[in-house]
């Protein structure tokens, strides 16, 4: 036996070592045995020329292969190239990790001993004894293991199992497993399999109370084929209404499209909890298809596809959908664009009988993008459209939908053609003066008695517009924030003026026509596109936009931005007053953490606010921020088609407050000021495990006057790795702690 006392005399006889290996039993480049001392001249070997064993201690790296392995003390035999290895011992190959305190390892076979050890890889880590595994098949077993989704010593949440199987990168089996949180056995699983691949399949479950549901839980099981193909398969049970089930799917074929299907059945056993005024079936369900395409260059196609077998469906299963869209609709979009025109072929059927549609069946559009004409300096734009229409009127749509009415469809043919002639005078001046006409032909339409037409319509008018600029560059204030000054303002004036159409609107079936709004509608054309509702117009918006910039963090900000604007009717038409409303759009951001908006809608004629829509917003610090608005509509009890309908006079409030680390909550309120009614308040406690989000919410609802109220409280666990919410992610969609989508 021969001891080695230095690092340069180890490393020649590991390296003697390592080529007589390689000359008895030759191995592929990559394969070749490295090893090297971890602590320089520290570092002391015995090579037994008659065992072919070589020790090594005071710290050793051994590298073979993909699999590097370091350890105080190692001994490796020359003959069957096993590793045993002592004192803080660790394995790594590629992202997985083996760490123990004594273990043994073949190098050439590789396979992996160990009466105790620890192992991980992101989200899942395990630890137990009695590993036995090859990392050729990178399949690993371990008795009387734990596993946890937290990297620390004392995980709060874990689960024990007598038995479990590694698979690194894919998934993790458990038999005989219980979880635990803290010491507390939880729950007992005979089998429990976690994926562990970058789109792990995984499920999760909310459960609740409701008062108009009874005890519920909702369960999702998200799960991933391919890049290609995933999806959830959602199975809810609500006690008092009954089971839900149905898939989603998210599908992507390249440029042959991509999109989404969903489906959700349910059996009610009390649908008239809906109050609609109206029958509705036990049987409850849903579609939604959507589909986005780019199968040639410049050429779109996009559908969607939402039925629902009742008015109520979504709002009561669906909620957070149908506060997005309360109105659905169901289209079919193809679009082929050139350098200077573009065509459109659009279908719009009636899938909801309860919501009134405009049936497009179809509606071909030929758009003409505003071009020079030649080397004039004239440009040109146009638009032209035919399509078969039909005003479906809402069906035993109860209180949610529009009166029904007289169904009525015609052909329609459209088009419009105009030329400008954009001028800059002195420099600053900006003059676009424009003329053009429209022709429309209407078929004789059926459910009327409007009968075959055709209109002309004559357009002019002229923008003007320019732009003043003043900079104050020492201007400074730590209070305000403000590192230097520059105020912008772009006044501008546009004329439009419409002569009375060949036809008007009164004689014409109305397909396009104005609809409620509450910003001002376009005044010139292409852009205002209520094409059956053109009639005479003369008049003038006025306009005056203003910024007020400074620099923050390196970046320009505008810490005021103003736009106010309305229409000086020059030849008001019947029923209009001198002046449109005076509209106003104003933001301001005096300091980094405070914003306040608002816009407003003033009636010049009355001197009263039509509508005024305000919100302040104090973020100072990720510890707390603050939301609060106010929302008023003036009521217009008118049979107008552009009227407003009933009022509003609202106060809302959402808070989010971090305690610390591990604790945050959440609390938003729905005040209707006009019946003095909290209407909607909820409250939301979040707790940050480490490695899982655990939320606790309450909702409360004040319905309508001789009606019980609405409560719901609700329970969400999830891992960080697979989140359903984060902390603070419901800020504008507290309803999905609630279980909802």
């Amino acid at each position: 036996m021969t001891k080695l006392r230095t690092v340069p005399m180890l490393a020649l006889a590991l390296l003697a070592v390592t080529l007589t290996a390689g000359a008895q039993a030759p191995q592929p480049q990559s394969e070749t045995l490295i090893i090297e001392s971890l602590r320089g001249e520290e570092g002391a070997a015995v090579y037994d020329l008659q065992t072919g064993i070589a020790y090594a201690t005071n710290g050793v790296l051994i590298k073979y292969g993909d699999a590097v392995l370091t350890g105080e003390r190692v001994a490796w035999s020359e003959s069957t190239y096993e590793v045993e290895a002592d004192g803080n011992v660790r394995i790594q190959q590629g992202d997985q990790v083996w760490v123990s305190e004594h273990l043994s390892y073949n190098l050439k076979l590789r396979r992996i001993e160990a009466q105790q050890f620890r192992t991980g890889q992101n989200p899942v880590f395990a630890a137990g004894g009695d590993l036995q595994g090859d990392m050729s098949n990178r399949v690993y077993v371990a008795r009387n293991a734990l596993l946890t989704a937290d990297d620390v010593a004392r995980p709060a949440i874990k689960i024990r199992a007598k038995k479990i199987k590694i698979i690194p990168g894919k998934k993790i089996e458990a038999t005989h497993a219980t979880l635990y949180y803290g010491g507390v056995p939880v729950f007992y699983f005979p089998y429990y399999s976690r994926s562990l691949g970058e789109h792990a399949s995984h499920l999760s479950a909310t459960p609740g109370y409701r008062s108009l549901f009874g005890p519920y839980l909702l369960g999702t099981y998200t799960w991933w084929y391919n890049e290609q193909l995933d999806g959830i398969a959602h199975v809810d049970y609500r006690l008092k209404r009954g089971p839900g089930v149905g898939p989603d799917f998210n599908y992507d074929v390249g440029p042959w499209g991509k999109g989404t299907f969903r489906y959700y059945y349910t059996y009610d056993q009390e649908p008239d909890k809906a109050q609609l005024g109206v029958p509705i079936s036990h049987d409850r369900q849903r579609v939604w298809l959507s589909y986005d395409a780019n199968p040639a260059t410049n050429l779109f196609l996009k559908s969607m596809v939402r039925y629902e077998n009742d008015a109520a469906v979504v709002r009561e299963f669906f909620e957070p959908e149908y506060r997005r869209d309360s109105q659905p609709n169901t289209f079919f979009e193809a679009n082929k664009f050139w350098q200077n025109f573009s065509l459109d072929a659009y279908a719009q059927p009636q899938l909801n009988t309860f919501l009134q549609t405009v049936e497009r069946l179809p509606d071909i559009r030929l758009t003409g993008f505003r071009q020079e004409l030649g080397n004039s300096p004239l440009y040109y734009e146009s638009e032209t459209s035919a399509g078969y229409y039909r005003m479906a009127f809402a069906e035993d749509a109860g209180p949610y939908g529009a009166p029904p009415g007289q169904d009525y469809e015609a052909a329609r043919a459209d088009t419009y053609h105009q030329v400008t002639m954009p001028h800059m005078f002195f420099g600053w001046l900006n003059v676009a003066p424009r003329v053009g006409g429209r022709l429309t032909y209407y078929g004789e339409a059926t459910g009327t008695n409007t009968s075959e037409q055709t209109r002309g319509v004559f357009n002019t008018g002229a923008e003007v517009s320019f732009k003043m600029s003043r900079v104050w560059p020492t201007v400074q204030s730590k209070t305000f924030d403000l590192d230097g000054l520059r105020h912008i303002m772009t006044p501008s004036a546009n004329y439009v003026w419409v002569p009375s159409p060949s036809e008007p609107p009164r004689v014409l079936p109305q397909f396009d026509s104005e609809l409620p709004s509450l910003r001002l509608l376009p005044i010139e054309y292409p852009d205002y596109n209520a094409i059956d509702s053109i009639d005479s117009q003369n008049a003038i918006r006025w306009g005056l936009r203003n910024h007020l910039q400074t620099k923050r963090d390196d970046k320009v900000i505008n810490i005021v931005s103003s736009d106010i604007y309305t229409d000086w009717r020059l030849k008001p038409r019947s029923g209009q007053g001198t002046f449109d409303d005076l509209y106003s759009d104003l933001t301001l951001r005096p300091r980094r953490w405070l914003t306040l908006e608002s816009l407003a809608r003033y009636e010049i004629d009355t001197s009263r606010f039509r509508m005024a829509y305000n919100t302040l917003t104090i973020a100072p610090n990720d510890v707390w921020s603050w939301r609060v608005g106010y929302y008023y509509l003036r009521d217009e009890p008118t049979n107008s088609p552009t009227s407003l309908g009933p009022g509003n006079d609202v106060f809302t409030s959402s808070l989010i407050y971090r305690l610390d680390q591990n604790w945050a909550f959440r609390a938003s309120h729905y005040f209707d000021a006009k019946e003095g009614r909290l209407r909607e308040q909820s409250y939301s406690v979040y707790r940050d495990l480490r490695s899982w989000t655990a939320a606790l919410a309450f909702l409360i609802r004040d319905r309508q006057p001789g009606q019980p109220q609405d409560y719901t409280v609700a329970f969400t666990f999830s891992l960080k790795a697979y989140p359903r919410y984060r902390l603070g992610q419901d800020e504008g969609r507290g309803l999905s702690l609630l279980g909802a989508p």
